[in-house]
Order: structure tokens, then sequence, then C-alpha cells
């Protein structure tokens, strides 16, 4: 069981794979609907949110199945996640097709889509979320395919949760690093020679270790051509918490901007239990500061919800594998948010 102090991404990104089919047909028009046909979610205020909603996502099909059961409170609750936009995570079979659809379905609506690539070789040291390409060359031909699919269209990317953390922390072998820094680096040239793609890689969270220690391999990740990093992914470290962290990286990489993950830090870290594994579907968790790109702070990009609620970390604590729709989970983090 992987160490708590560096739980990061904990989400298969293949658990898309139905959601982008239907992508693919309805082009992000859902059928879900509440009563009287309207639809369960609808795109937030672009001026302050300008990241797309996904009408077909799985919080938004939970709404709809509980509205049809006549299950109204429930509905109320996890509409709080379902109307926010998440995280697309590119499924490793489909790349071209998802990274497409989900622009697709976003320039329709007029809003960016935020796209989250995972699956670089070696992932997650062979944990709950264990996988990824093959091989680098692999890798390059699927992050290859994903820039084809997004094409000149507005998309954020999350690059590669934990990645560079586990290189620095030893999780990831020591012979598969050179590897991994020239994969990383190639991904964010790759992606930012689209027009409208803004790239920002992955620094770890707050409850990880001494942010000096990321700053020399943020570098060789190729952080100085993204547009900045992001901190938190999949965890539940405080946005006050993520913000002096990220202050502290950013200061050791010529003042980058940086992304917050708070789509589960409502409540801060679980501390109590086995530390071994609590970050894996912590009890008492609670939704954080909903997206958006108006955070007060010049440094702070945006609030985002990289990780999407209610789905699980793994298979713990209750939970099913890790990506996998989680509903008394989904409905514990909109409770405690209330």
């Amino acid at each position: 069981m992987y160490s708590s102090r560096t739980g990061g991404a904990r989400v298969v990104g293949a658990a898309l794979g139905a959601v982008a089919v239907l992508l693919l047909a309805a082009c992000g028009s859902s059928d879900d609907s509440g009563e009287g046909g309207s639809p369960v979610v609808a795109q937030q205020p672009k001026a302050t949110d300008p990241f797309w909603v996904n009408p077909d996502g799985k919080a938004a099909r939970q709404v709809a199945e509980y509205l049809k059961d006549g299950q109204r409170a429930n509905a109320d609750l996890i509409k709080r996640i379902a109307a926010q936009p998440a995280g697309e995570w590119i499924s490793p079979d489909t790349p071209e097709q998802d990274a497409r659809a989900f622009t697709q379905a976003a320039r329709k609506a007029d809003r960016d889509a935020l796209l989250v690539l995972y699956n670089i070789p070696h992932r997650d040291c062979g944990q709950h979320s264990a996988g990824g390409a093959g091989d680098g060359d692999s890798y390059r031909a699927w992050v290859d395919k994903v820039a084809k699919g997004i094409g000149d269209r507005r998309a954020t990317v999350i690059l590669e949760p934990d990645a560079v953390m586990h290189m620095v922390d030893s999780c990831t072998q020591r012979q598969y690093h050179e590897e991994r820094y020239d994969l990383l680096k190639g991904a964010v040239e790759r992606l930012k020679r689209l027009p409208g793609t803004k790239v920002y890689l992955d620094a770890g969270n707050a409850g990880w270790s001494r942010p000096e220690q990321i700053v020399g391999p943020l570098k060789r990740a190729g952080v100085a051509a993204a547009d900045g990093f992001a901190v938190n992914v999949s965890n539940f470290q405080t946005t006050a918490a993520s913000k002096e962290y990220g202050r502290k990286v950013s200061a050791g990489i010529g003042g980058k901007p940086f992304v917050i993950d708070t789509s589960r830090n409502g409540n801060g870290p679980y501390t109590a239990g086995d530390p071994a594994d609590n970050w894996c579907n912590p009890p008492g968790r609670a939704l954080g500061e909903t997206p958006t790109t108006k955070t007060g702070d010049p440094l702070v990009d945006a609030y985002l919800w990289v990780k999407r609620p209610g789905e699980s970390d793994g298979d713990c604590k209750g939970g099913p594998k890790a990506g996998d729709w989680f509903p008394k989970y989904a409905l514990d983090l909109a409770r405690n948010s209330a």
C-alpha cells in the first residue's frame, strides 16, 4: 500500500472509455434530464469559470437516476458535483477520439476543455492505478494522438499526475528516470505547439515533502516550456496549504503560476487511521472551492476539480476499483460540504 505522504492521482483513465463513446455519438448533448425534460446540468458563467461541464458525466447520470427513482434529496446533493466542470482523464486506448470529442463538445458550448493525461510508463509504482504506456515510443505516439485530437480547440491539460514526484521519492525505479524526464519534456513541447492549449505539469502536493526537492526535477521535466504547474491533484490538502506550497515551488522555477485541485479538500486531509492508506477514499472529506479562474491570487491561475469527485481512489474502505463511480462517497462529499 502506498504511503499517504505521496498519495496523488489515483484515477484510472481507462474508466472514461464508455463516456468518450457516448460523447462521440452525442457531441456534448445528453439524454439525461430532470423533471419535465430539462437538462440535469448547465454551463457555469464563462467569466468566472470558463471550463466545460460534461452533461453526460457520471455525476450527471447519477442525478438523472436519482430523479427517476424519486430520490430528490440525493439528486440535489449530487448536483453540487454534476454542475461543476471536472477533469476528463484521457483513455489509454482511444486518445485521439477522446480528446476530439471532449474539445469539440467544449467548443460547442463556448468553453474550454479540462483534460488530464495519465499514461506515463510505469505509472503509480504498481499501486491502485498501475499501468501506463508499454514503453517510451508508445507514450510519444499516445501524446501525439491526444494532440491531434485537440487540434486548434481550447484546452487546459494537466500533465501526468505523480510522474515527477515519484521520481523524487524513488517510488519509480531509478532506471526509468532519464526516459521519464525525456517523455515529460517531449509531451510539454508537443502540446504547446497547439495554438489553444495550456499545459500544467504536476508538482505533487503540500503533504508530500519539502517543495524545494521538486524544483530541479520539474525543470528537467520541461516546466519552463509549460504554462505552469499543478498541485494537490487527487489529494486533500487545504487550499491555504496548497498555495503556500505552490508559492515556494514557483519561487524556484522563475515565478511560474500554478493551478490547485480543490475537488475534495474542503475539510483538509484525513489524519486518523492507518497513515499508509489515509489517501484512499478517506472518510469525512468535503468538496472544496468550486472551479474558477478568479482566485484573487496572481500566482494561482485557477482552482480546478482535476480529480472527479465521487470516483473511487481504489478498492479500499468499501470502494470499487480506482476511477469507478462510488455513490456513497459522492453523497458524503456533497453532504459534508453543505
